[in-house]
């Protein structure tokens, strides 16, 4: 068998040990930085760069509202901010006013408080926000027609996430 030459890596201009292209690895980086990528390997013959950035992630903060006495418990009303959701859903979001677990009944054998296709009156219950062991009644911030329901019993759920989708009477 006859010798085969050894293949030595590529060399470097400004680098005289010469072993690693640094301009290679900053256009990577490079790469890294434009996009959602956290890593990244490039394979040459025997050259083998990868490169990698460990992102550190904060835990999210939750915020809870205050207990709120019974009369003053009417959610926000507002319109969805995602065109999106505007046009998938005519209504009115009733939106939950704080991080907590929904409830669609008053207990787990009674009828739920609302069903879709039910008139509401101003000020009646649609459900239950239950946060920090204490029960706040979700009320329609005015007169309509439920049309639809967007969360499940005992569904645990976000400051500002959709609950109720509610119509104008007609």
């Amino acid at each position: 068998m006859a010798d085969t030459p050894k293949k030595t890596p590529p060399k470097l201009d400004n680098d005289p040990a010469g072993e690693i292209d640094t301009s290679l690895v900053r256009q990577l980086a490079d790469i890294l930085n434009d996009t959602s990528l956290t890593e990244i390997e490039v394979e040459r013959g025997e050259l083998r760069i990868r490169v990698a950035r460990e992102l550190t992630m904060s835990a999210p903060v939750q915020y809870a509202a205050a207990p709120v006495q019974m009369a003053q418990a009417a959610a926000p009303a507002s319109m969805p901010s995602d065109p999106a959701t505007i046009v998938a859903r005519s209504g009115e979001d009733v939106k939950s006013p704080m991080v907590g677990t929904a409830y669609l009944r008053p207990a787990p054998e009674a009828d739920a408080f609302v069903s879709p296709g039910d008139k509401v009156r101003k000020g009646q219950t649609l459900l239950i926000v239950e946060a920090m062991k204490t029960m706040n009644p979700i009320q329609a911030p005015r007169d309509g027609v439920v049309k639809e329901i967007l969360v499940g019993d005992a569904q645990p759920v976000e400051f500002g996430e959709p609950l109720v989708v509610l119509e104008a009477q007609g």
